[in-house]
């Protein structure tokens, strides 16, 4: 079924979406996880970022995970999506705020320290409609904003 509800249109290409209909709840299929999620505006915001890694940025869906549950002081935490090299270092990761949510210091904060956990190559922060994107220097222990995600 086509996605006939009045969601945001946000800042990606148009894509096709499966949602449907359960016990008065929204749903929209994941292709990652392989199944039907409750769609929130943050989830909204999270399978068009996932259908632009798989369409225009050619990620494997076998190298994504969603909402992977990370570890930081001593508080459990999830990050919204992650992309891995083959190797399994990871390549991406991706935080998503609702489209009514602006992007601060703050949301950037929140993922940077994500990345002290999990060492990325290029961190994201998207609320759908503003995309920011940086390139980590594990080195130098530095990051430098992008215009673009080359990945």
């Amino acid at each position: 079924m086509a996605l006939l509800c009045a969601m945001v249109a946000l800042n990606f290409p148009p894509y096709t979406f499966k949602v449907k209909n359960k016990e008065n709840k929204r749903l929209i299929f994941d292709p990652i996880r392989k199944l039907f999620v409750t769609l929130t505006p943050e989830e909204w915001v999270r399978q068009h970022v996932v259908q632009w890694l798989l369409s225009d940025k050619s990620q494997s869906p076998q190298l994504m995970s969603i909402e992977r549950q990370i570890t930081y002081n001593n508080m459990v935490k999830r990050c919204d999506i992650v992309v891995y090299h083959p190797d399994g270092s990871i390549k991406l990761i991706v935080e998503c705020k609702a489209p009514e949510i602006k992007l601060t210091q703050s949301s950037f904060d929140q993922i940077a320290r994500y990345n002290l956990v999990l060492d990325a190559d290029f961190l994201m922060v998207t609320n759908g409609l503003q995309h920011i994107y940086c390139v980590i220097d594990q080195n130098l222990k530095s990051y430098r904003f992008l215009e673009d995600l080359a990945l």
